[in-house]
């Protein structure tokens, strides 16, 4: 049974956090803040903006993780973050059938019984972009990939669709067009319908849980944000806890800037226990 890092009591058999760190460098020292305060089982990462040779691996394992991640360059990057000691089989780096594959934005891999996917879903930009053809077809294909997955599954990370209108500050002064339309949410809604589950909706039916606030105009400050960063649950887990860590979101202590997104802290039960 392992401990909980703020002490007292059993903990779930396991802690999953997604989170975009816009650039895994500039906000490495919140991603050793992160691994110390939660001990997470899984971190999946989003937009680490590095290249596979200067992905800060050494200074992981200085805290006991190590990486199995997809690397571009200057661009999107997408990481799973184990402790050193998870049993990590059957990783994939590219998902299948992803409009361009030259694309870091998935990888997945089997942790501990559990297959953990991180995925940076394109934003689409606007309506009239052909990102937005882009970013259907890349949710069609996460429904083809996972469809008939039949274990215990969690698909986690920046998602770039707000799932209802209530989760923006105010739909009618965001001046969105992308991240709420009726293509977007239709296509999330059928990865739903594979036996997904909404893990922050699962334990918060009425809350708010934005997980990203523009940099500009205060907008943290204001609570004008969005719940853009979802953790996709299924194959038996049954999740106990979700919460948005919105400390991350702050400058901490040391006057680090924080990423745009907050991570996403989920805890589940494993079938059967």
């Amino acid at each position: 049974m392992r401990v909980h890092p703020y002490g007292g009591g059993s903990v779930p058999d396991m802690r999953v956090i997604t989170w975009n760190v816009n650039s895994i460098r500039a906000r490495l020292p919140r991603v050793r803040e992160l691994l110390d305060a939660h001990r997470p089982d899984v971190v999946c990462v989003q937009e680490t903006k590095v290249g596979d040779d200067t992905f800060p691996r050494t200074a992981l394992g200085e805290h006991g993780y190590r990486a199995v991640a997809v690397s571009e360059g200057r661009w999107n990057g997408v990481a799973l973050l184990v402790p050193e000691a998870a049993a990590v089989t059957e990783v994939v780096t590219q998902l299948p059938g992803a409009p361009d594959p030259a694309e870091a934005r998935w990888v997945e891999a089997v942790i501990d019984g559990v297959r953990v996917a991180s995925v940076y879903v394109p934003n689409g930009r606007d309506r009239a972009h052909p990102m937005f053809a882009a970013k259907l077809r890349f949710l069609e294909a996460m429904h083809d990939h996972l469809d008939g997955v039949d274990a215990p599954l969690v698909v986690a990370g920046d998602m770039n669709i707000a799932p209802e209108d209530r989760d923006v500050w105010d739909v009618a002064q965001a001046g969105l067009t992308t991240h709420i339309t009726d293509e977007e949410r239709d296509r999330l809604a059928a990865l739903v319908s594979l036996g997904l589950e909404d893990a922050y909706r699962a334990v918060h039916p009425d809350g708010e849980g934005f997980t990203w606030w523009d940099y500009r105009m205060g907008a943290f400050r204001r609570g004008w944000g969005m719940r853009i960063d979802l953790a996709l649950v299924g194959g038996g887990l049954s999740v106990s806890s979700c919460e948005v860590d919105t400390r991350f979101r702050r400058v901490n202590a040391a006057g680090d800037k924080p990423s745009d997104h907050a991570p996403v802290v989920v805890e589940f039960e494993l079938a059967g226990e």
